[in-house]
C-alpha cells in the first residue's frame, strides 16, 4: 500500500514541474538610461508668455493734435501748421506656421497698416495736406521668421520682411522706391523654461529712418503671476498674469516706417516720409474662447520722427523738404485675436 501512495505522489508532483511557468515577470526599466546621442531642444517661450498671434484684426483712435511746419513747395519757405482732428488706423495681421517641429519652426506671415489723418481745414490748398487728407497712408508686407533650437540651451532667430509703403491714390502710384526691407538676427540663450535671453542685430525702419542698431531679448517669468517681455530697442513690457486667460501689460514700443508719396511742389516731384512713433501703453489680454483672444491697449503717441525727404533714405538736411514736430495725442485700440495653442 505505501508503495502505492509512493509511485502516485512521485507521478503528481511530476507534472506539477513539467507544466510551463505562465507567471508574468515585469522589466526593471531602472536599468535604462537616456539614450546616447538623443539631443534635447529648447522651445521658443517661457512660461506664461503672452500667446503668439495668428490672426488679428484690430483699429487704432489718435486723439487730435497739431501739425505745424508743413511746406507748400520747395519755393516757399514759410512753414504752413494745421490741426488733425483724429487718425484712424486699420490694422490686420497674420502668422502662419510652415514648419513646426521640435527641431526646426519656420513661420510666413502678412501684415497690413492703413492710417488715415483728417485735418480740420486746407485752406491754403496745401499739396502734402491735400494728398494725406485724401488718401490714407498704407503700409502692407509679408514677413518669414525662423525658430532654431540648436540643443537643449542654445537658440538662432531669423527675421526679414519687405514692405510696400506709402499714399497711393491708385494702384498704378506703387513704385519700386516704397519698398523697405527689414531684418533681425539673434543668438540664445535658455536658461530655463522661465527665462530665456539673446542679443544680435537688426535692420530697420521703425524710428522713420533706417538704421542698424544691436537688439536684446529677454523674455522672463518670475513667478505665476509676474514675467516680463523685452525685444530692445523696438519693445519692452512688465506683464501681470491674473490667470492664465487674463493678463495686463505696461511698456512702450517704438514703429514706423519710410512712406514715399508724389509730391509735385517738391525738388524732385516725390517725397518720403519717415513715420516713427515712440507709444507707451498699458494693454489686457483676455481670452473669449478657446482661442480667441480680445486685446485692448491706450496710451501715448509720442511723435518721434515725421520728416519728409526728398531723397530715399535721406538723413542729411540738404535732403529734408520739411520736419513737423507733431503733437502728441493719446490713443486706444482694440482688437480680436485668433492665438496659437
Amino acid at each position: 500500500m505505501k508503495k502505492i501512495i509512493t509511485l502516485i505522489l512521485l507521478a503528481v508532483s511530476t507534472g506539477v514541474y513539467a507544466q510551463t511557468d505562465t507567471t508574468e515577470v515585469f522589466e526593471d526599466y531602472s536599468q535604462y538610461g537616456e539614450a546616447e546621442g538623443v539631443i534635447r531642444y529648447c522651445t521658443q517661450k517661457v512660461l506664461n508668455q503672452t500667446p503668439q498671434r495668428i490672426i488679428s484684426i484690430g483699429y487704432d483712435y489718435n486723439a487730435g493734435f497739431h501739425m505745424p511746419g508743413i511746406r507748400f513747395s520747395e519755393l516757399n519757405t514759410s512753414p504752413q501748421e494745421f490741426h488733425v482732428n483724429r487718425v484712424n488706423m486699420l490694422r490686420a495681421q497674420v502668422n502662419v506656421p510652415v514648419i513646426a517641429t521640435n527641431k526646426f519652426i519656420w513661420q510666413l506671415g502678412a501684415n497690413y497698416w492703413s492710417s488715415k489723418f483728417e485735418f480740420e481745414n486746407n485752406k491754403a490748398n496745401n499739396p502734402f495736406v491735400s494728398s494725406l487728407q485724401s488718401n490714407a497712408l498704407v503700409s502692407t508686407g509679408i514677413n518669414t521668421t525662423i525658430f532654431k533650437p540648436l540643443n537643449e540651451r542654445n537658440f538662432l532667430i531669423l527675421q526679414a520682411s519687405a514692405d510696400i509703403n506709402g499714399v497711393f491714390p491708385k494702384l498704378g502710384d506703387i513704385d519700386s522706391k516704397a519698398l523697405t526691407l527689414s531684418a533681425t538676427g539673434i543668438y540664445g540663450w535658455k536658461t530655463s523654461e522661465s527665462n530665456m535671453i539673446g542679443t544680435g542685430i537688426a535692420r530697420t525702419y521703425r524710428a522713420g529712418r533706417l538704421i542698424y542698431v544691436p537688439v536684446i531679448l529677454w523674455n522672463k517669468t518670475f513667478n505665476d503671476r509676474w514675467g516680463m517681455e523685452l525685444l530692445l530697442p523696438a519693445k519692452g513690457f512688465l506683464r501681470y498674469n491674473f490667470s492664465t486667460s487674463s493678463m495686463l501689460q505696461v511698456g512702450f514700443e517704438l514703429e514706423g516706417n519710410q512712406f514715399y508719396t508724389k509730391l509735385p511742389q517738391s525738388k524732385n516731384g516725390e517725397g518720403f516720409i519717415q513715420r516713427g512713433e515712440f507709444k507707451p501703453r498699458i494693454m489686457w489680454d483676455k481670452k473669449i474662447t478657446g482661442f480667441l483672444w480680445f486685446n485692448v491697449q491706450a496710451g501715448l503717441r509720442y511723435n518721434y520722427r515725421f520728416d519728409v525727404m526728398n531723397k530715399y533714405d535721406g538723413k542729411e538736411d540738404a535732403d529734408r523738404f520739411f520736419t513737423s514736430p507733431m503733437g502728441n495725442p493719446m490713443y486706444i485700440n482694440f482688437s480680436l485675436n485668433f492665438v496659437s495653442p
